[in-house]
């Protein structure tokens, strides 16, 4: 791994010796395909815990990253920090030395009264108030999951019989004020409790911080991502209780490999789009 004085490149783009990226400090070949993207980084150990082998590529500032075998396949983890500019930065970087297919593995604040806490929450796409994705793109471009990576997760969620609900997220740059919360001394604008209550009307069911940057910019590069998200809290009942991430961590790994499984017969078959059919 370069230091802070090893590290010599061309400003445009930096990269080391093997392609080693700034960021997350990995080069080729140390990244599968497919890779698990949780915000935070103890979360990497909990995910790789559950592969039959693994090993810790880097450790640098917010990212860890491992890579190991889960069920025979090629997998890989890497945390992405809190909100949109870390995680445009790992998928950027990740993209570039091999990473084709992104899961999200998250907590999340339900909006919907009937999401309890515990459940986990499917993103089809999300509201882009990341104040990420609009460096790269026009706000009016849409941030959509990849419907396989839905599906799979979706099956994942069947076959280990957890509850689940799947819909529109809202991707927030803010987790105070962006999300209604009172900032520092009560502080507050009228705009954050009417965007709040548009939100809830609109049936969005969750808010979270890095979605809409993977989604946005997965599409943008051609690349296929999904979300799952289990709620922590509900700000319906105003509730709120850390729990329930192993469950989160099954269903991603569990979807990695269902979707390796699809892509396989996908291919197979000589097929551009998996289908159930298939």
């Amino acid at each position: 791994m370069a230091g802070e004085k090893e590290w010599v490149s061309d400003a445009e783009r930096p990269e080391g010796d093997g392609k080693l990226q700034y960021h997350i400090r990995c080069r080729e070949g140390e990244i599968a395909e497919t890779v698990l993207m949780p915000g935070d980084p103890d979360r990497v150990a909990k995910i790789s815990s559950h592969w039959d082998e693994f090993s810790e590529k880097s450790s640098y500032r917010e990212h860890v990253v491992h890579t190991g075998k889960f069920r025979g396949m090629d997998i890989s983890a890497c945390s992405t920090g809190a909100g949109g500019p870390s995680t445009s930065n790992a998928l950027e970087e990740l993209a570039a030395i091999g990473g084709k297919t992104f899961i999200r593995v998250g907590t999340t604040a339900a909006l919907q009264k009937e999401i309890e806490l515990g459940d986990l929450i499917i993103s089809s796409g999300s509201v882009r108030f990341d104040g990420t994705s609009e460096n790269y793109v026009h706000l009016g471009y849409p941030a959509v999951a990849h419907y396989e990576v839905v599906l799979a997760l979706i099956e994942a969620c069947e076959r280990l019989n957890y509850r689940y609900h799947v819909g529109i997220t809202a991707t927030t740059a803010s987790f105070f004020c962006g999300q209604n919360r009172p900032g520092h001394d009560g502080f507050r604008q009228t705009w954050h409790e009417t965007r709040h209550k548009d939100l809830v009307a609109a049936k969005v069911l969750n808010y979270e911080q890095e979605a809409a940057t993977l989604l946005t910019l997965a599409s943008l590069f051609g690349l296929k991502a999904g979300a799952i998200s289990v709620a922590i809290a509900n700000r319906a009942t105003d509730e709120f209780v850390y729990g329930g991430v192993d469950k989160c961590v099954l269903a991603g790994n569990e979807a990695a490999h269902i979707f390796h499984e699809w892509n396989c017969q996908r291919a197979a078959k000589g097929k551009k789009h998996w289908h159930p059919s298939i």
